[in-house]
């Protein structure tokens, strides 16, 4: 009984963990697409260098991190929704 609810346990948080990444992976990639129409030679001096670059990924990054946290949040309180009826 016990061991059936720690695996039980351990698959949600597996999944969830799962869905996480794949979630973060997707708001990063598409946050990525979005900052391509970015016009980063108005701020930087070269744009097309490594350091550009970089700073375009890091971007994306940030902005993809940030959209991901409100979109499993979202999923976790839908979820939490079915305890209400």
């Amino acid at each position: 009984m016990v061991n059936d609810l720690a695996n039980q346990v351990n698959q949600t948080l597996s999944t969830n963990s799962l869905i996480s990444m794949l979630v973060s992976l997707l708001c990063i990639a598409i946050s990525w697409w979005a900052l391509q129409n970015l016009k980063l030679d108005l701020v930087i001096r070269q744009p097309r260098g490594a350091q550009g670059r970089l700073l375009h990924l890091l971007l994306a990054i940030i902005l993809g991190h940030a959209v991901a946290g409100f979109v499993i949040d979202y999923l976790s309180w839908t979820q939490m929704l079915k305890n209400l009826f």
